[in-house]
C-alpha cells in the first residue's frame, strides 16, 4: 500500500537529515542559512557524528542538496524521507 505524501504550493512535505562530523557542523549551519527560505534545524549529537534534521520543508530537497554540495559536503550525507510513510 502506497501512502500519499503531503503537498503544499511549493512541493512535497519531506524530512531531511544531514550527517556531518561535529567539527563541520557550523559550516553546515552556514550553508543552510544561505537558502532563500527559512529552515529550523534540529541538532542531534552522537559520538563522532552530528545529525541536523530539517522537517516541514515544502521546497525541493535538491535546493538543500545543492547548498550543502556548494559548501563541500557530500551528497550522501543528505537523507530525504517522506513525512507520511
Amino acid at each position: 500500500m502506497t501512502v500519499p505524501g503531503l503537498f503544499g504550493l511549493e512541493g512535497e512535505l519531506v524530512s531531511l537529515r544531514i550527517r556531518v562530523e561535529p567539527k563541520h557542523l557550523e559550516d553546515l549551519l552556514e550553508a543552510l542559512a544561505l537558502l532563500d527560505f527559512p529552515v529550523n534545524p534540529q541538532l542531534y549529537h552522537r559520538p563522532g557524528s552530528s545529525n541536523c534534521g530539517v522537517s516541514g520543508l515544502f521546497r525541493p530537497p535538491g535546493e538543500v542538496g545543492d547548498a550543502i554540495r556548494n559548501h563541500g559536503f557530500k551528497q550522501e550525507s543528505l537523507e530525504v524521507s517522506r513525512i507520511l510513510v
